[in-house]
């Protein structure tokens, strides 16, 4: 068993193209002996955003502070606030917005396999997990 404290666990910018005033901290993952899945823990500051995009893998989130919006794979709107939890199913379009004054915070639970792959940190996309980002974003 392993019991981390999170405030003690490294925040990092999220550096990857289309991703605004985004933090995040990685809770439990490989270095801490988690074969198969990772806990990760998002900071969107007021006015930031991920790109539009989705995944092969679903996903679990959970929001822990602040509100912000999600927005589905119809497009719409739906804002969330602490308390709340989502699933994302595989390969549905989605993004996370702040347009709130607040931080917007939650802990996100995706399959262990290599971040760098799955999100392009790294500039590679050729994870079988990888994001694929929607057609008006790659413009």
């Amino acid at each position: 068993m392993k019991i981390k404290q999170n405030n003690k666990v490294n925040e990092v910018e999220v550096p990857t193209e289309g991703y605004k005033g985004i933090r995040k901290k990685i809770l439990i993952g490989s270095d801490d002996g988690s074969k198969n899945i990772i806990m990760r823990y998002f900071t969107i500051a007021p006015g930031g955003h991920s790109p539009k995009h989705r995944h092969n893998s679903e996903h679990l989130v959970k929001i822990e502070a602040g509100k912000g919006v999600v927005v589905n794979k119809d497009g719409k709107r739906i804002e969330v606030t602490e308390g709340l939890s989502i699933f994302v199913e595989p390969n549905e379009m989605h993004q996370f917005q702040n347009p709130f004054e607040e931080n917007f915070e939650f802990i996100c639970i995706i399959p262990n396999i290599d971040e760098a792959q799955n999100y392009g940190f790294a500039g590679g996309l050729t994870s079988p997990y990888s994001i694929t980002r929607h057609p008006v974003e790659q413009g």
